[in-house]
């Protein structure tokens, strides 16, 4: 294998493809990224058999020439320097030949690394997946629906269906909702599909998983296409195809949590209650519990509250935009409301009380593709 190719080009898909490489794999060969030239173009490919991404550069794009293959050919180069080196060439372009033995020798500017490859023949295939049920979305929507329910999933292992985000879609609208059992995020979003009648329930993607894509995916309209197959899901991009497994299990059923009736109402704004959390935590935090109360005072203020036996106590006193309903006093994890409120993009939101020992629920008030729900904690 011999090519030449433009480095910026080279650093962006290997800096990708790097994203799914594990140093922790227990296949000696995922520690490697796979590289395979053709007469089309480069393609590069990391895996650690969880998620896979593969990064194509094409040989000519927009009428600019990338690379230039002398010789076709693949082979599978350590990650953990071979990225740290392409970054650090000086030139403007690389140069990659393979000799016997899979010696590897790359040259840019006056510097020449000779590496020791592996062979690409032991380099698992990606999966080709039936692209039956397929649906697409703009990126810049994907990337929002990702902040906005993914900081929800559960870290423990003991459920691991818990640490993903189950995907839904019905009636041409497709649900992302994420639950560690204490809080609950859901948002729903229009999707196009390839099929009228699409509908897709309980498919599971690991949070991990989602966290890398959403450093890959670009804040544009461009559309991303996904194909969700019965083990499997692929997000395919330009010239960028990620693959994650998904999590085995079935997903408990959320609807029927969501309360339709409240007992309190109030709508206030986002920023003013988070930074009122924000000071509250700051002595509820030494108790490792950041455990906050909530009381109403009159039809228009609450009152937020902390105590901590070794340090002190906090109270501040909120004006509502709207209050109704009973008087209520709640208690809950301060820093679970706080990680909502930081992915609501709205300025005023609605809280819904049930009562002191039932769930309530946050939304954003000016749409109503967005939900929070929340446990409270018993004080006393």
């Amino acid at each position: 294998m011999h090519f030449v190719i433009n480095r910026e080009q080279f650093v962006h898909g290997v800096q990708h493809v790097n994203k799914a490489v594990s140093s922790r794999t227990t296949i000696p060969i995922l520690t490697g990224i796979k590289i395979s030239a053709s007469q089309t173009g480069v393609t590069l490919t990391g895996s650690d058999s969880d998620i896979s991404i593969e990064a194509f550069i094409p040989s000519e794009e927009d009428e600019k020439r990338n690379v230039e293959v002398k010789n076709e050919g693949s082979i599978v180069l350590q990650a953990k320097f071979f990225a740290d080196i392409v970054k650090k060439l000086p030139g403007n372009e690389i140069e990659v030949s393979v000799q016997d033995q899979f010696a590897t020798t790359l040259r840019s500017g006056s510097v020449v690394f000779n590496l020791n490859g592996l062979d690409p023949e032991e380099y698992p295939r990606l999966p080709q997946l039936e692209e039956d049920q397929t649906f697409s979305l703009p990126q810049s929507l994907l990337k929002d629906m990702i902040r906005q329910t993914v900081f929800a999933v559960s870290s423990q292992e003991t459920r691991p269906v818990l640490t993903g985000v189950n995907l839904e879609i019905e009636d041409q609208t497709l649900s992302c909702t994420a639950t560690d059992s204490h809080r609950l995020a859901l948002r729903t979003a229009p999707v196009e599909t390839n099929m009228e009648e699409l509908e897709i329930s309980n498919v599971v993607i690991p949070g991990k998983s989602l966290n890398e894509l959403s450093k890959i995916v670009e804040d544009s309209e461009d559309y991303i296409d996904i194909v969700v197959t019965e083990s499997q899901v692929l997000f395919k991009l330009k010239n960028l195809l990620f693959f994650s497994r998904l999590l085995d299990g079935k997903y408990p059923v959320t609807k029927n949590m969501i309360p339709s009736q409240s007992k309190t109402r109030m709508e206030i704004h986002t920023k003013e209650l988070l930074n009122s959390l924000e000071r509250a935590l700051l002595l509820s935090r030494e108790a490792k519990n950041n455990v906050i109360n909530l009381k109403t005072l009159d039809q228009t203020t609450i009152e937020v509250s902390s105590v901590s036996a070794e340090v002190g106590k906090v109270t501040e006193k909120i004006t509502t935009e709207k209050l109704e309903g009973e008087e209520l006093r709640i208690s809950f994890n301060g820093k679970n409301i706080m990680d909502a409120l930081k992915v609501i993009d709205s300025e005023v939101i609605d809280i819904m009380f049930t009562g002191a020992m039932s769930p309530f629920v946050i939304r954003p008030t000016d749409h109503n593709q967005m939900l929070h729900l929340f446990s409270p904690v018993r004080t006393y």
